[in-house]
């Protein structure tokens, strides 16, 4: 059996796994996301800790607009759901991401499809959500629309996280 070297890869170098494939580490769109946080982190840190929902909002709220149809739509109707289901929730982006937050922790966000290039939009609850159902539950939802009975259903998983 091959020996595997313990030695760091150098930056910018190619990973083998254990099962011998290649690995090209993070795509841009992956490195992206973790300097934006790094951005997030750096202005909620120039904000200080007194720093109000207004400020979360706002970038929320511009990052939503950013976004391109359909999933501009879908971000704005589920800022909305997310706001009137659960009041105490901060709105904050992390990692480019509307999301939601308690006492600073996020609850849950929304990834819009082109974020990462994928076919669907995707609403994610963090662990910090209470939906624990049973040994097995969902924690993410792929979306494509949203139906008046889609939204029904996440005003009750918003609510239920939350309680």
């Amino acid at each position: 059996m091959a020996e595997i070297s313990k030695k760091a890869p150098k930056k910018g170098s190619k990973d083998v796994t254990v099962t011998g494939e290649v690995s090209e580490g993070f795509t841009d769109d992956e490195r992206a996301a973790m300097r934006e946080r790094a951005r997030e982190l750096r202005a909620a840190a120039r904000r200080g800790p007194g720093a109000g929902k207004e400020d979360g909002e706002s970038d929320v709220l511009a990052k939503i607009a950013e976004m391109p149809e359909p999933d501009r739509a879908m971000a704005e109707r589920l800022h909305a759901i997310i706001k009137a289901s659960a009041p105490a929730l901060s709105p904050k982006t992390w990692y480019g991401m509307p999301a939601y937050a308690r006492d600073g922790k996020v609850v849950c966000f929304f990834q819009s499809a082109q974020k990462f290039k994928t076919r669907y939009a995707t609403l994610g609850f963090s662990d910090m959500a209470n939906l624990d159902e049973g040994a097995m539950w969902p924690t993410s939802f792929a979306l494509k629309e949203l139906t008046a009975a889609d939204e029904a259903k996440i005003a009750a998983l918003v609510k239920k996280a939350v309680s």
